[in-house]
Parts: structure tokens; sequence; C-alpha cells
């Protein structure tokens, strides 16, 4: 079973103007530096994405795979993923908290990888791609 990581960030903006940046999946290769392409699968009858392809290319680390999402307003939403190549399982979130200064996001993560990895590198792995998602997410945000 693989380990949930979980790290948060202050954004200067409504909860709304958040989970909206987060939604728009065509502009995630704009913004989103390791996202080479992002493109909607399946649309969800309230119009948010149900299923995404990406593909991702971090350096030491390209995978293709495609994620299932549930949105809870603007308040969260959730992935697990549907098909990939060098991932197992996939299960994430961002949980939205309307804070004073505007938005609190806790991002939580689980990657089960294909491939074995030493427990020490996955995590420090996955810290800084949370570390990163999060911090490109506000610039994104409070950019616009």
């Amino acid at each position: 079973m693989a380990d949930q990581s979980t790290q948060s960030i202050i954004v200067n903006a409504e909860p709304a103007v958040v989970m909206a940046v987060i939604a728009d999946f065509d502009a995630y290769p704009k913004w989103a530096g390791s996202v080479k392409s992002a493109v909607v699968t399946k649309q969800g009858a309230d119009g948010l994405p149900e299923q995404v392809a990406f593909r991702l290319d971090a350096g030491a680390i390209r995978d293709e795979y495609e994620l299932a999402y549930v949105w809870d307003r603007d308040q969260s939403v959730s992935w697990e993923l549907v098909k990939g190549q060098m991932q197992k399982s996939q299960r994430g979130s961002y949980e939205l908290r309307a804070v004073s200064e505007g938005t609190e996001v806790t991002y939580s993560l689980t990657v089960d990888l294909a491939i074995p990895i030493l427990g020490m590198l996955k995590r420090k792995a996955e810290k800084v791609i949370m570390d990163t998602a999060l911090k490109e997410l506000k610039k994104r945000v409070e950019g616009l």
C-alpha cells in the first residue's frame, strides 16, 4: 500500500477562482511545468471534466495516464487513476477552504508505481511534485 503525502498553501483568491483554474485542464501545459498535454476525454453532465488524459515529462519521469475526477462544487476535487504506463494507482485531491488571506489549498496524493523504487526516493519525488504543483497553481491563480 502506498503512503499518502499532503501539503497546503494559501492562495490569494476566492475558492471559486482557484477551482476554476484547477478545472481548466486545457491550460495546464501553459502553467504546470511537467504537464505536456491534458485532454478531457469525458465531460460530465454538469460541464466539469470526468476523465482527463495526461502526458507528463518531468525529466527522469515520463508517463501517459488518465484520471477520473469527482467534483464537490468549490470545496474539493478528487481523482483516481483509470489507466497509466508507469503507475499502478494514483489517488489525489485538492481540498479548498476559505480563509482571511484567500483560500487554503490542501493537496493530497498517493501514487503506486509499476516499477520498484526506494521509499525514500519516492517520498522525495512526491514532495517535489506536490510542492511544484502548489506553487505553480498559486502563481497561475494570483497572476490572473
